[in-house]
């Protein structure tokens, strides 16, 4: 379980592919602190370490996980939001995020507005369930965001100096594939409300 507060940016510097799978290699500031088997969300993504040496660490991603994400896109060099799974004693500043990506998104448009950004998302709606509301939580690449003008198919989100810089997002331009993850109370409502339609 996460939260949405992304840790940092890590950076890949090694792709693999093995039969479906494909191994990412990436630096980041605490790999010293990784366990092999520990989980953590990639753009959203929950993987498990399964390599680490001094300066890097690699993780695994399936065939189902590339097809539902956009980390079968990345390149060296490519930045990727990290978060360490969330402690039950500490405090939750985003929102509750499984790591468990729905679908991805395409960014349509990309605007400053005085010193922040809104980035607008289009996505193809898969099932009823996957909505977003006004001011309601959403994940992008694996950042916890609030929603606004919410759509049905499309949203914005409003990016803060300091998620700029700190985030992929400064990478993310017109036509960028992004990780969504929409509010897991959200989900259960509206599958619940589901069984009434019928």
């Amino acid at each position: 379980m996460f939260s949405g507060i992304v840790e940092e940016a890590a950076t890949v510097v090694k792709l693999e592919k093995e039969q479906e799978n494909l191994h990412i290699t990436m630096e980041c500031s605490f790999v010293n602190e990784l366990k092999i088997d520990q989980s953590i969300s990639h753009n959203g993504v929950c993987l498990t370490v399964v390599k680490k040496n001094e300066k890097t660490y690699t993780v695994t991603a399936i065939k189902e996980t590339l097809e539902k994400s956009n980390l079968g896109l990345l390149k060296p060099g490519s930045k990727v939001n990290l978060e360490r799974s969330m402690k039950l004693d500490s405090l939750l500043d985003g929102h509750l995020v499984q790591g468990h990506v729905d679908q991805t998104a395409v960014c349509t448009k990309v605007e400053e507005a005085d010193g922040s950004w809104y980035y607008t998302f289009e996505y193809e709606p898969a099932q009823d369930d996957y909505i977003t509301v006004e001011k309601g939580s959403v994940s992008v690449n694996g950042v916890s965001l609030t929603v606004v003008n919410s759509q049905d198919s499309s949203f914005q989100v409003a990016i803060i100096p300091y998620t700029y810089h700190e985030t992929n997002f400064h990478q993310i331009e017109e036509g960028t594939v992004v990780n969504l993850e929409f509010d897991i109370i959200g989900k259960y409502i509206a599958k619940y409300m589901q069984k009434f339609k019928k």
